[in-house]
């Protein structure tokens, strides 16, 4: 089965996903310039990093991508379902105090950066080449058994026409499974939004249970019609060394991000 790809520019090391010619990334932690708790490259814009290392992490992250800061199309991330319809006068939200709620972008428009924050969520990076329009989105737990990522597949079809067969979908680093200690809420929310198919994602753990998100984001796209999926076999708590995982630290973290662009 096929995964992401790591690749490294200027120091910049990321994720790639064979099924999609568009400029994309997923980052990991190497390759920036903040030190202690947030090494290094930290793309939390809200964390108590400072400013101008972050700032310094994104320009080079823009750089490898041929990008500027200003395009970068941005949300605050509340768990929910809302996919927006970005332009360009969605731009330069990144380092704006109150930007709009969303779980996920998707546009037609070339130059258009759309990205999403992630520490252990899953990130799903969309691409339809035949009407060439992207998708960023984040899925929580939440977000997840919510179908976020049907929500953005069936916004994709309704906005642009897009055909699902024809998106290609990339599941990017996240917590996986073994990992992934949960309560019942989680398992219940699950076995409500999947009949039939949630047995797939989840394994009993003595009073609690293991779920396995990118199987169920996997599902959900499936069940959208997209056929094209990629999955990344890593696990951020797993590699903590490489990538920021919430659960790992206790929240003493920085952000990686998903990104892409027409």
């Amino acid at each position: 089965m096929m995964s992401l790809i790591e690749n490294k520019c200027d120091d910049i090391v990321y994720m790639k996903s064979p099924n999609s010619k568009t400029k994309h990334a997923f980052t990991t932690r190497f390759g920036g310039v903040s030190s202690v708790i947030h090494q290094s490259l930290n793309l939390a814009h809200r964390s108590n990093d400072e400013y101008d290392n972050v700032k310094e992490n994104y320009s080079r992250l823009c750089k490898i991508l041929g990008i500027s800061t200003d395009d970068i199309v941005c949300s605050n991330q509340v768990h929910g379902t809302h996919i927006r319809v970005a332009t360009k006068d969605d731009r330069n939200t990144l380092f704006m105090s109150k930007p709009d709620q969303a779980d996920g972008s998707i546009t037609q428009t070339p130059g258009v950066a759309l990205m999403v924050f992630t520490a252990d969520c899953v990130p799903i990076l969309l691409h339809d080449p035949v009407k060439k329009i992207i998708g960023a989105v984040h899925a929580g737990w939440r977000g997840t058994v919510a179908d976020i990522a049907g929500v953005a597949i069936r916004k994709m079809e309704s906005e642009f026409n897009c055909s699902p067969a024809d998106i290609r979908a990339a599941i990017g680093p996240c917590i996986s499974m073994c990992c992934f200690e949960t309560n019942n809420d989680v398992t219940d929310a699950l076995a409500g939004s999947l009949p039939g198919s949630a047995g797939d994602c989840i394994i009993k753990h003595g009073d609690k249970f293991k779920v396995d998100l990118k199987q169920a984001n996997r599902i959900f796209l499936e069940n959208a019609g997209v056929t094209d999926i990629i999955v990344s076999d890593e696990c951020t708590s797993c590699l903590s060394d490489k990538y920021w995982s919430h659960r790992k630290t206790g929240g003493q973290r920085g952000s990686q991000v998903a990104i892409i662009v027409l």
